[in-house]
């Protein structure tokens, strides 16, 4: 297969029954992309698929042939991060930070897609991406922060 991943074009075969989760963690090293309930439940495995927000624990990497995938570690550009990421650091939407590639990859997708009007609408967008320490407060106005600069 031939896939573009973060802009940088990778040639591999991968077996037909492997996720992209994996494939991007243990053959192409990036590890931002984290494997939580590997159930597409939690969304700690969220990337960008042609632009789209998709699971890469539920998506057979065979099936991004000829696709444009964006990780966590696309975003930025250089040492500048995403204005999603920035807002996440000065609103403190991370603790642990286990879910924040996820949250953030959600985030941008979210807000792309023009679903960010109101804090009821983050909230029942961003309801499948899980925070075990409760950043939910945090993440809405990280989101409605950064939103501003997207546009």
């Amino acid at each position: 297969m031939r896939v573009r991943v973060n802009g940088a074009v990778h040639r591999m075969e991968v077996d037909p029954r492997v996720t992209l989760l994996d494939t991007l963690r243990e053959r192409l090293d990036l590890t931002g992309t984290k494997k939580g309930c590997d159930r597409g439940q939690c969304g700690a495995c969220t990337v960008h698929i042609g632009g789209r927000r998709v699971r890469s624990c539920l998506t057979l990497a065979a099936t991004t042939d000829g696709r444009e995938v964006t990780t966590i570690e696309g975003l930025a550009k250089g040492d500048r991060r995403h204005p999603m990421q920035q807002a996440f650091v000065e609103r403190d939407g991370l603790q642990c930070g286990f879910c924040t590639p996820g949250q953030i990859m959600s985030a941008v997708g979210m807000v792309n897609e023009g679903h960010a009007k109101s804090d009821d609408d983050i909230r029942e967008r961003m309801s499948g991406s899980i925070c075990r320490c409760s950043c939910y407060p945090f993440i809405v106005e990280a989101i409605k922060d950064a939103q501003k600069v997207m546009r």
